[in-house]
């Protein structure tokens, strides 16, 4: 044989056998459904349709590795309109689809506390996890549910980290507490306030407002009467781009502070002008913060679009949930959270590791400040 041709024939056998080794890598048993549950309609649109971004990018690449145990990631997203009575019909979808025995692993959600709150009802009797990539009630995790898992934060975690930083980093003495009247809103005031509290700076005021008004101008003049040096708003930003503005327009001028709700960039989009140096706390990371150059490119070609700020635990929700199944070594959802407890998982949005409530040990809270239209990383607790 000559030399050419021996050459040739062991090309062509590499050749081979990257195009057999190609063919064994793509998934062959069909698809293992993951819902995502979040808002895909109205206010919250925007940040509903991040997570699933991200979870479709951390989908596609499983399934260039493999998927799941042969089977096929296929993200279905479903909205819950930020709305817990549909969040509640949509679960009920969920769990019919797994009664009629489709191949379903999990649900990312829900994005909100109040409708993950609604949606568990049902999603605790049924044979699949969920983990929420937003959802910051302590009181979820609390309730002893063996399916449920977060990749971000609690309040309980929220709360005493921004009052901390409020009184000792920015020397706030006189806080006031302005909070949306809704499972959110409420609960994360609470874990202000008692921080408060406990720092010995009660707050000055304490303000309940309807979700999403057009207008908040009636709270306006007892709230400058208590005399704060720092607001704290407890609420998602159809209420931070209201509030603020028209704080600003009151003659305010001292320090404000808004929760993770805001963290969305319609905060910043619609409050125009006066979001300007407002601090924004988050419960997880800002996707922009974390991904790299090759992460955001693969994102945008894969949903024409640029990351939000949770594209990247929509990411990280799938990794972890895949993470879990590879432990396990088994679909079925008892396996697998048990498996979930027992990971030490590097993320996208950092170490990854469950208490025995499905909490994160290591709940880690950022600050973010708006400067020139964008937001600024100030700090986080790590």
């Amino acid at each position: 044989m000559s030399q050419t041709r021996r050459y040739t024939g062991l090309a062509l056998l590499l050749l081979v056998s990257l195009l057999l080794s190609a063919c064994a890598a793509k998934p062959t048993k069909g698809d293992l459904t993951v819902y995502v549950a979040v808002p895909l309609s109205g206010w919250q649109a925007d940040g509903g349709q991040t997570v699933v971004g991200g979870a479709r990018l951390a989908a596609e690449q499983l399934n260039k590795s493999g998927g799941l145990l042969g089977y096929r990631v296929n993200i279905v997203p479903i909205d819950d309109e930020a709305d817990s009575d549909v969040a509640a019909v949509v679960a009920q979808d969920v769990a019919d689809a797994v009664n009629r025995g489709d191949n379903v692993l999990g649900v990312i959600g829900h994005y909100n506390s109040g409708q993950a709150a609604a949606a568990l009802q049902v999603y605790k009797d049924l044979p699949l996890i969920v983990i929420t990539p937003t959802a910051s009630d302590p009181g979820l995790t609390q309730a002893g549910y063996a399916n449920f898992f977060r990749v971000n934060a609690t309040d309980a975690a929220q709360g005493p980290y921004d009052v901390d930083f409020l009184l000792n980093e920015l020397g706030a003495k006189r806080v006031a507490v302005v909070y949306a009247l809704n499972d959110y809103g409420t609960a994360l005031k609470e874990q202000v306030v008692a921080a408060l509290a406990t720092a010995g700076a009660p707050a000055v005021a304490v303000v309940g407002i309807e979700e999403a008004a057009s207008t908040y101008a009636e709270i306006m003049p007892g709230l400058l009467q208590a005399v704060p040096d720092a607001v704290f708003v407890a609420g998602y930003e159809t209420e931070g781009y209201v509030v603020v503005p028209e704080l600003r327009d009151a003659g305010y001028t001292g320090i404000i502070m808004c929760s993770d709700g805001c963290l969305p960039y319609d905060f910043i989009d619609v409050s125009g002008p006066a979001a300007e140096g407002v601090y924004v706390s988050a419960i997880a990371a800002d996707s922009k913060a974390v991904a790299d150059q090759a992460w955001t490119q693969a994102y945008r070609k894969l949903e024409t679009r640029n990351p939000g700020t949770h594209s990247a635990v929509g990411y990280s929700a799938l990794m972890v949930m895949a993470e879990g199944v590879k432990k396990a070594k088994s679909l079925d959802s008892a396996a697998v959270a048990r498996a979930l407890h027992q990971i030490e998982l590097d993320t996208l949005i950092g170490s990854v590791r469950y208490d025995a409530n499905g909490d994160l040990v290591e709940q880690r809270v950022f600050m973010f400040r708006v400067q020139n239209g964008d937001f600024a990383p100030v700090k986080s607790s790590d």
